[in-house]
């Protein structure tokens, strides 16, 4: 009898064992390994001083402000109405790149010049947070955007002008590179989140097949200046060669496959992306490398392919291209103030970073972590001081005595910012501020542009990259930042997020995960670290490391195939098999 009880019991305790420890096979004994970049290490693990925005928010309120034409003031509104009707027979509209530019708006050059790069990015940076831009007060600026779609000149992509008439005002339409493959990218991730607007997908389609016929032509030799969509030839001029157009082809080319699942599409995303790497120097012009890594991180992972992109990562920040001297990611204190992480020229003027360009790099960077987990920790501390220097640009933010205008700081609203952050002045009225200085290009693109035209509505914008992806903790330097808030056209995830502690100690972070039970899977662990969470949850984070947590539905299935962990059909690891 004794011995039958005792079986009983074993029994139990045997199923209580199983049911709470049923996913123990899947741990995997030794972390993954993470991936330093030495430009990374050199950044201080807690910039000073110290303050994260809410990025959230101020983009609600730049859209709040900037969209709306009963704005008023001096320089306002900062919108206006465009019916040239070029491309589409629709009314469109024209924000301003930088306050009172004299190029612009409804009065001048017939209110035609105005640059995707604003509208689409404030476009793009407003539906990030959360507002669907079909429907505000009866407009469809979604819709609106089309006309950038540049069919009546035959190149058939999604430009920075409407039209050729105002290109030489600025802007480097057909001439510059960037300026014609960016637009694409930035008019792709708006897509993402408007997959039923009106001829979107014929526009996607279109800008997809120039971009795969360009790579053919091309075949691997992106040493150009631009290329002419409509002849389909390369093009060469002042400009420096711009070999990473080919990180904006491929994620472009890409993304089409993931959307329309054409086989040419990821023939021409691998094409891109190899003649990128084939680069034996760095070619970084002003925006796109980045997103190179981003695509080889995802065909690594999702497509079986075994790209080494440490150098794109290397050249995104290192600052040593060939052509364009010094661009790359800034490292330094300046007079007490930590500007490293922000995004520009790492040598003129001692250096010049930008706002636009910092917030951009955001876009591919931290999602790529989802997809190759080995560079969590790096850019986690990248973000962390990226994301502190980004307040110096805003002039209720940064001191007065660090600002060329800060008389000028009430025409912004609270919500646009400096172009840049310079270490010495590039105007000679403005040499005697000692570094960081908030400034910009403004006044130097047109005779007569005022000087509150250094505030960049464009840059501005683009603050929704941000504002989707950063969130603050209960500590306050370590962030929560969610890695599918820019990670596009892709299968179904759980909600997955990264973790950076810069501390010289452990720290506690408490989050909020909903009020549906969970198991919590850490990436970098590659281990499930808790089970049958509800609304509140703690974790710790060694000193100096990240955490890569992936919330999964507790009754999901767990499963490996093919080195990928699985929550029942759902990846929640693509390198979980990894011995690196």
């Amino acid at each position: 009898m004794h011995r039958i009880k005792y079986l009983m019991v074993l029994l139990v305790c045997i199923g209580l064992y199983s049911c709470t420890t049923k996913h123990s096979k899947f741990v995997i004994e030794n972390p993954i390994n993470q991936i330093q970049l030495s430009r990374i290490d050199s950044m201080p693990n807690l910039p000073k001083p110290f303050k994260i925005m809410d990025f959230k928010n101020l983009a609600k309120g730049f859209d709040s402000l900037v969209f709306d034409d009963t704005q008023t003031g001096d320089y306002w509104p900062l919108i206006w109405k465009d019916n040239s009707r070029k491309n589409f027979n629709q009314e469109t509209f024209g924000i301003y790149t930088a306050m009172g530019d004299l190029r612009q708006g409804a009065e001048h050059n017939n209110g035609i010049f105005h640059e995707s790069l604003a509208t689409i990015g404030s476009v793009f940076g407003a539906t990030l947070v959360g507002i669907d831009k079909t429907n505000q007060k009866g407009k469809n600026y979604v819709s609106m955007l089309k006309n950038y779609f540049n069919s009546d000149t035959n190149w058939n992509i999604v430009m920075n002008n409407t039209c050729p008439e105002v290109a030489l005002l600025g802007g480097g339409y057909a001439r510059d590179w960037w300026y014609d493959v960016y637009p694409n990218v930035l008019f792709y991730g708006l897509a993402n989140f408007y997959p039923e607007e009106k001829d979107y997908s014929k526009i996607m389609r279109s800008v997809a097949d120039k971009f795969y016929k360009a790579d053919s032509v091309m075949a691997g030799n992106y040493a150009h200046s631009y290329f002419d969509y409509a002849k389909l030839e390369p093009q060469d001029n002042w400009i420096c060669k711009q070999e990473d157009a080919t990180a904006g082809h491929a994620y472009v080319l890409y993304s089409a496959y993931q959307k329309f699942q054409d086989p040419k599409y990821l023939k021409g995303a691998k094409s891109s992306l190899e003649a990128l790497l084939s680069q034996t120097d760095n070619r970084f012009y002003e925006i796109l490398m980045p997103f190179g890594a981003y695509v080889a991180a995802r065909l690594n992972a999702e497509e079986g392919t075994n790209y080494d992109y440490s150098k794109i990562l290397d050249w995104t920040f290192n600052g040593t291209p060939e052509c364009r001297e010094g661009w790359g990611v800034l490292v330094g204190n300046w007079n007490g103030y930590d500007v490293s992480g922000i995004v520009g020229s790492t040598v003129d003027h001692g250096g010049f970073g930008f706002l636009m360009n910092t917030y951009d790099s955001m876009w591919p960077l931290v999602p790529m972590v989802r997809y190759d987990q080995r560079y969590a920790s790096t850019i986690g501390k990248w973000m962390l001081n990226a994301s502190n220097a980004l307040k110096f640009f805003y002039p209720y933010e940064m001191t007065d005595e660090h600002q060329t205008i800060p008389e000028q700081k009430k025409y912004t609203k609270g919500v646009i910012a400096y172009e840049g952050l310079i270490k010495k002045a590039h105007f000679e009225k403005y040499e005697h501020i000692e570094a960081p200085v908030a400034i910009g290009d403004g006044p130097h693109w047109v005779k007569g542009n005022p000087d509150v035209s250094q505030f960049s509505v464009y840059g501005s914008g683009h603050v929704g990259i941000a504002g989707s992806i950063i969130s603050k903790t209960n500590v306050e330097n370590i962030l929560q930042l969610n890695l599918l808030a820019t990670d596009f056209y892709r299968d179904d995830a759980f909600p997955s997020f990264l973790y950076y502690n810069p501390n010289p100690e452990a720290k506690e972070v408490a989050i909020s995960v909903g009020e549906n039970s969970l198991k919590i899977y850490d990436a970098i662990k590659r281990a499930f670290i808790a089970q049958n969470v509800k609304n509140n949850f703690t974790f710790t984070i060694a000193k100096e490391q990240a955490s890569l947590l992936v919330l999964v539905p507790q009754d999901a299935v767990i499963s490996v195939n093919d080195g990928k962990l699985y929550a029942n059909d759902v990846i929640i690891d693509y390198r979980y098999s990894s011995l690196k």
